[in-house]
């Protein structure tokens, strides 16, 4: 199995991010969760959807054996959450729903909102021919 990073690998990302992100960035629920849900949740989110897709990447792309590949398995949760993030700030702008220039700090709490459960669609379709 190779594990290496490619073009594949980042399309399969964004679809997955794209599909888990639409129906969700359609919600005003999650535009205003933006602007009234505490710092510290937004923190916990973005450290929960990074736990879960690492978890989610170990058992099932790296299959628990990542001692002599750390150095892949943190860059690919790294992209994989950094594709998605790309993904639904593309998604929200489509919608008029990304205020950057007015409102920088609600277009990034936005984004994170509803990058919690698109990086698990990321990850999952990007495990999907790995195995």
């Amino acid at each position: 199995m190779n594990l290496f990073f490619n073009t594949e690998d980042a399309s399969q990302i964004a679809i997955g991010a794209f599909a888990m992100a639409l129906p969700i960035a359609f919600s005003q629920e999650a535009w205003d969760m933006a602007v009234r849900l505490p710092t510290i949740n937004l923190i916990l989110l973005v450290l929960l959807s990074l736990v879960f897709v690492a978890h989610y990447a170990y058992f099932s792309l790296f299959q628990g054996a990542v001692e002599y590949r750390w150095g892949s398995f943190v860059l690919r949760i790294v992209i994989a959450y950094g594709i998605t993030l790309v993904v639904v700030a593309c998604v929200l702008f489509c919608l008029d729903k990304l205020p950057l220039l007015e409102e920088p700090v609600v277009a990034l709490r936005r984004a994170v909102i509803i990058a919690m459960p698109a990086s698990l669609g990321a990850i999952i379709v990007d495990s999907l021919d790995k195995e």
